[in-house]
């Protein structure tokens, strides 16, 4: 894995302060092309062809193509083979020169060959041509602004930075959607005039000026599957093992994350069978038993033979936190950030490489929102006054419970998204904003900056969802195109590069994807049980504790450290905090300080979401 940047101006200095910030990244190698029109910058981590020859930026024969790229090209040596038999001459055995070479052949639509994850600046010379390009699903990051002629572009923002002529300047618009998803959705970032590539997007710089291509969309083409649902699941037993076995292709030590849960425990199996030789397992856990799974890890462990390694984490700490920001550029509240950050840290130790199993949650129907749009259906024939003013005020008065879900808990989740707008879909449980936060929270003068409508978006992407009627996998789109790419796979990406760490995610190979868009969204979510058709195709590779459990991931307990370790850290930082109170309500931040501290509600959601705003404003302002 590597980091990438790049202007379309000549300035070694500039090239040089942006691709050492990038040095986390790619901590092995780093190189630098400046000609009158085009400075490329580039780090790199050495994981297939570990000679100089890998080096980078890249250049064909005549040097008239240069390329930068951050990634893998897990089929490479089927189009190096397909690409020597029509006469191109390779210098290496890297996976990046495919690209190249590649472009050569067939132009732009060398992406559509490409079988893997990346994100890349080409740069053709005689064209005065630049291509920025984001895989297909958005595993690999690009950032670019564009102003006053001047495009600037890297892999992470903090790079961008580097040029003191873009200015820092919070996106409000961009702050009010991460107050309730989270996370910042592209195109935007917290920066101002900084932009991200979207994933299965290509950007264009010629002639002065620029202009974007979306060139792959999730498409599910109702009902020209054929298959029946014993012949989908030998199919995508298929896949799953392809997708592994491809994604094991390296030169340096890999290993692999095991939570215990469906999606990594599939991984761990697939990986003994080609795998002769042992091979290392990485999971975090808690001494609170309902934030953690290191039973369910060690079952496997056990079960497939692995050199498996534990980390407990008890306590967090600031820097930590901070750190994580840093590496972040911009606020994202994934509990499991720090978590993965410290599990990165330690794999790192051990290994250079490591699968793990984002995205079966997204692509498969994994996830408890799924559950809860199904249950609404039930819950929307009361009349809404009753929803809302009767259960909605009933519930939200239950105290907050000790354990990560639990009943009371999950009731009051259920009933906090469904009455909030339909338009969210099922992403309103995944949303943890309201209009009673709106209006206290925010002061006059935010509001006046934003538009307060949180599913305005979610509207543009449902319509151009191809599912027809099929309501889960309208559901999988949403949370595929809009929801994954700048939430799980950012967090995913920044915390294993903060380390030096290459991670894989064999199950968003955009093959098994495609085919999993094929089959009807009943097959995925059967009645309340989720992963149907996945955990059909697990039956026999793992013991049936682990293919018929639920899910429950490996999140930090914030809401706990928040009244307790981090309570006096919070206080102090919201209450110092310049961004915090020139535009949130002091009065009411402690207010919700206070309801929290003392269990009468469950605030870490908005209060870990401030708390992160603060940190990034003192630390990029």
């Amino acid at each position: 894995m590597c980091g990438i940047s790049g202007f379309n101006w000549n300035d070694e200095g500039l090239i040089r302060a942006m691709t050492d910030t990038l040095e986390h990244r790619g901590p092995d190698q780093q190189g630098h092309f400046c000609s009158d029109e085009m400075s490329l910058g580039f780090r790199r981590l050495s994981i297939i062809d570990l000679s100089d020859n890998g080096r980078q930026p890249m250049f064909n024969e005549d040097k008239t193509i240069a390329l930068v790229f951050n990634g893998e090209i897990y089929n490479f040596q089927e189009l190096r083979k397909e690409l020597k038999d029509k006469g191109h001459v390779f210098g290496s055995k890297s996976d990046s020169e495919v690209i190249i070479h590649g472009y050569e052949e067939w132009g732009t639509e060398v992406m559509h060959r490409l079988r893997g994850m990346f994100a890349f600046g080409l740069y053709d010379m005689p064209r005065k041509r630049l291509l920025l390009v984001r895989d297909r699903i958005g595993i690999k990051p690009l950032y670019y602004t564009y102003k006053n002629g001047r495009l600037l572009f890297a892999s992470e923002i903090k790079a961008i930075l580097e040029d003191k002529q873009v200015e820092r300047r919070i996106n409000y618009q961009a702050m009010y959607d991460y107050l309730g998803f989270e996370f910042v959705p592209a195109p935007q970032t917290m920066f101002a005039d900084i932009h991200k590539l979207p994933a299965g997007h290509m950007l264009v710089f010629e002639n002065g000026n620029i202009h974007q291509e979306q060139y792959w969309d999730l498409k599910f083409h109702p009902g020209e599957n054929k298959l029946s649902f014993d012949e989908a699941v030998e199919k995508m037993r298929e896949l799953l093992d392809q997708a592994v076995q491809s994604h094991l292709v390296s030169d340096v030590p890999l290993g692999v994350f095991l939570s215990g849960g469906l999606d990594s425990s599939c991984l761990v199996a697939l990986m003994r069978k080609h795998l002769n030789s042992s091979f290392k397992t990485f999971t975090i856990g808690y001494e609170d038993k309902s934030f953690s799974e290191l039973d369910y890890a060690q079952i496997v462990a056990d079960y497939c033979q692995t050199d498996h390694q534990v980390l407990v984490l008890d306590t967090l700490k600031p820097d930590y936190v901070e750190k994580t920001l840093w590496h972040l550029d911009e606020p994202m509240t994934d509990l499991s950030t720090v978590p993965l950050y410290l599990l990165c840290k330690q794999a790192r130790e051990h290994v250079t490489v490591c699968l793990s199993g984002e995205g079966a949650d997204e692509s498969f129907a994994g996830y408890d929102r799924f559950k809860a749009s199904r249950m609404s259906t039930w819950f929307n024939l009361m009349p809404r006054p009753l929803r809302k003013q009767v259960i909605g005020r009933l519930t939200s008065m239950l105290p907050d419970q000790h354990q990560k879900k639990g009943a009371i808990n999950m009731l009051k989740r259920f009933v906090e998204g469904a009455n909030l707008d339909p338009a969210g879909q099922h992403l309103r449980w995944q949303y943890f904003f309201n209009s009673v936060l709106e209006s206290n929270l925010l002061q006059n003068g935010f509001r006046q900056k934003v538009e307060m409508d949180p599913f305005r978006q979610l509207r543009e992407y449902a319509a151009r969802c191809d599912a027809g009627k099929d309501k889960v996998n309208q559901e999988i789109y949403l949370d595929m195109r809009f929801m994954m790419t700048d939430s799980v796979l950012m967090k995913v990406d920044r915390m294993s590069m903060a380390s030096s760490l290459e991670i894989r995610v064999p199950l968003l190979d955009h093959v098994l994807v495609e085919f999993m868009a094929s089959l009807p969204g009943d097959w995925k979510l059967k009645g309340m049980t989720t992963k149907y058709i996945f955990r059909a195709a697990l039956e026999g590779l793992l013991p049936d504790k682990i293919v018929n459990r639920g899910k429950q991931g490996y999140s930090l307990p914030v809401k706990h450290l928040l009244r307790g370790d981090l309570k006096p850290y919070m206080i102090e930082l919201l209450n110092d905090s310049a961004v915090i109170r020139e535009n949130m309500d002091p009065c009411y931040v402690n207010r919700l300080i206070e309801e929290h501290c003392s269990m009468q509600q469950n605030h870490n959601h908005v209060l870990w979401a401030l708390i992160n705003i603060a940190i990034w404003h003192n630390r990029f302002f």
